[in-house]
């Protein structure tokens, strides 16, 4: 009888080199409001990664079916992007794993648009076409802390890049309205700077909570107070069960 699979949620945090290839784990896309009941569902798991999900574009995963998964007694971590925010919100009852996790749970007021990309679509493995607020705060401390950039410009830089719709967070962006004043050839050794010290901080929580998930050291579901299924999720899940949703995964 084959072993129940390992599911990992995940899109532009988790490019496809970083995919590891092993049997029993199926990698799916961004998580979207349903996703994760469908998956349980059709595949059974015995445990779940959330590493992406999708932010504004379509309705994203529920607290409460999260919290319904934990219930049926299946681990749930979370990392990285949208998998950080929800481990969070969800402490103690799912896990998380990861510095953006734990900034999540310090700092209470860090808006859910901090690890919020654009990207491309699935048949170019979800490609980041902007970048992360807290990857770039962690690239501009990385360089005023090798003293490569001034203390004056990397406030200005993290100023700018709060500012910053997360549709407008590049460096092209970010370098040219943080120094309006200076030349095109500044500009593109300000990038050059920043890029030669870029943090993927989102990669590289995702690349740990991808490990503890292939290890089996992942917090097992704790008694939990009873699940109370509400009328309105009660609908969801029929809905769900009658119009089943495609899911489209591999084995990488």
């Amino acid at each position: 009888m084959p072993s129940r699979p390992k599911l990992v949620f995940c899109g532009p945090s988790l490019p496809p080199e970083d995919r590891t290839s092993t049997p029993d784990l199926i990698f799916l896309p961004p998580a979207a409001q349903g996703s994760m009941l469908n998956a349980v569902q059709t595949y059974n798991p015995r445990a779940i990664l959330l590493i992406d999900g999708v932010f504004q574009s379509e309705p994203s995963v529920r607290h409460k079916e999260i919290l319904w998964i934990l219930s049926q007694e299946i681990a749930v971590i979370g990392a990285s992007s949208m998998g950080a925010l929800r481990a969070a919100e969800l402490y103690p009852h799912m896990q998380g794993i990861g510095l953006i996790y734990r900034w999540y749970r310090r700092y209470l007021l860090t808006p859910d648009d901090a690890v919020a990309v654009l990207h491309g679509p699935a048949e170019i493995g979800f490609a980041p076409l902007t970048s992360a607020l807290l990857d770039l705060r962690m690239t501009i401390r990385a360089a005023w802390r090798k003293k490569i950039i001034s203390r004056e410009l990397g406030r200005d830089l993290e100023m700018v890049a709060a500012a910053l719709n997360f549709r407008d967070r590049t460096l092209d962006q970010l370098t040219k309205k943080a120094q309006p004043e200076k030349t095109e050839a500044d500009w593109r050794a300000c990038q050059s700077v920043l890029s030669g010290v870029f943090v993927q901080q989102k990669r590289l929580d995702a690349l740990a909570a991808l490990r503890v998930l292939l290890s089996g050291n992942y917090a097992q579901p704790s008694a939990m107070p009873m699940f109370e299924m509400t009328r309105v999720f009660e609908q969801e899940f029929r809905d769900l069960r009658s119009t089943r949703r495609s899911l489209t995964g591999n084995g990488l």
